[in-house]
């Protein structure tokens, strides 16, 4: 049994909205889940155990990218650019959601092509997650001709995410509606493109529109890059419960008038983070981190809160055993500080000004992947393994 202990821990950011702050300072892991969280009585028996001194650093869950378009492997072919999910573990994210594999070279649009995709880039990514990273891929993008005993196939072979609706073939809730019905009654996750268009072969879609056609996700409520009205954003606020994305790649003012909006509704559980990367915007190793600095900063969120949104809103609204902090979760975890030269005194102080923290430490499944991050500044203090 593999055992890791992080001790002398400043802060436990727990991932969980509601109660956001884990008083604590010690987290025990056995093989790949958290067994424990406590203080110093978890010190007592350090035998065959891998011990990690947080120097009095904050740690967080591991990040959660709700929007990213993986093509297989960690290469990203609308870009050119090899390593870029090796990339985004560097800036914290342990878990990324495929919103459809649409810039796969070549990418096969009659039904058959499109099942035999999502099949066989689920299972790839499944079979050699990058770097570590649990990348969530094959999310099957909706053509013409797909039927119901299409779901049920694609489900059996592991695949339980639809693509945003609107980047193949079906568009219009009329066309999308009864196929999503058939995901929602087999176990998918359905996403939908919300807004202007974002690249050539995309189609604008309207507030009316998602509400129609009812999907999990409003796709970047903030555009992806071009976003909906805040009359539209409204609509989709006011009228429905869908999780609604906010991506790095969208459109910055619209990202903090949907924040501030949910703030005053009681809202704030509903928004989760994505990059929508690769894009025509390009590859941001940082932007979940971007998202949390510019959510907290500019729309007067409280730090531990919209931590939240990268963690455990994620994980809740696409059921996976992670996002949180606590006994029973995979053992996905970030520590982190204020940057040096900043004039915040830990990683929460950094985030609510608008600083990118630094990471000395990220873990999946309880290992060790990253002990000093490659793209965030240097961390004020370093967590060290013993």
């Amino acid at each position: 049994m593999n055992k890791t202990l992080i001790k002398n821990i400043g802060k436990i950011i727990s991932g969980d909205i509601k109660k956001p702050v884990f008083e604590a300072d010690t987290i025990l892991i056995e093989d790949h889940v958290i067994v424990a969280i406590g203080g110093s009585e978890l010190l007592k028996d350090q035998e065959t155990i891998t011990v990690i001194d947080a120097n009095g650093a904050t740690v967080t869950p591991g990040l959660i990218d709700t929007h990213v378009h993986v093509s297989g492997g960690d290469f990203a072919p609308r870009q050119k650019t090899m390593n870029f999910i090796d990339s985004a573990l560097h800036g914290g994210v342990t878990t990324m959601i495929s919103a459809g594999e649409a810039h796969f070279p070549g990418r096969p649009k009659d039904p058959a092509g499109a099942k035999a995709l999502a099949i066989a880039i689920s299972k790839s990514y499944y079979n050699a997650p990058p770097s570590g990273v649990k990348v969530h891929g094959g999310a099957i993008i909706l053509e013409k001709g797909l039927t119901e005993a299409d779901f049920i196939e694609m489900k059996a072979q592991g695949v339980w995410l639809v693509g945003e609706v609107g980047l193949g073939s079906v568009k219009k809730p009329e066309d999308a509606a009864p196929m999503v019905q058939w995901a929602h009654k087999h176990g998918f996750k359905v996403q939908m493109h919300t807004g202007g268009t974002s690249i050539p072969g995309s189609s604008t879609v309207t507030a009316d529109d998602v509400i129609k056609t009812k999907p999990d996700v409003v796709s970047h409520i903030n555009g992806g890059p071009t976003s909906i009205s805040a009359v539209e954003a409204d609509r989709i606020m006011d009228e429905t419960d869908f999780a609604m994305e906010i991506v790095q790649c969208g459109n910055p003012k619209m990202a903090d008038y949907v924040a501030k909006r949910a703030k005053e509704k009681g809202h704030l559980e509903r928004l989760i983070f994505g990059n929508d990367a690769p894009s025509g915007t390009g590859l941001i190793a940082l932007g979940i981190l971007r998202n949390i600095c510019q959510i907290s900063s500019l729309a007067d969120i409280d730090p531990e809160i919209a931590v939240c949104m990268a963690t455990g809103n994620s994980a809740k609204v696409y059921g996976l055993n992670t996002g949180t902090v606590a006994i029973g979760k995979e053992a996905d975890l970030v520590i982190m500080d204020a940057p040096m030269g900043s004039v915040a005194e830990d990683a929460m102080g950094a985030i609510a000004i608008g600083d990118i923290p630094g990471i000395s430490t990220v873990l999946i499944n309880g290992k060790v992947v990253v002990s000093v991050s490659r793209n965030t500044p240097p961390a004020k203090r370093q967590a060290k393994i013993l």
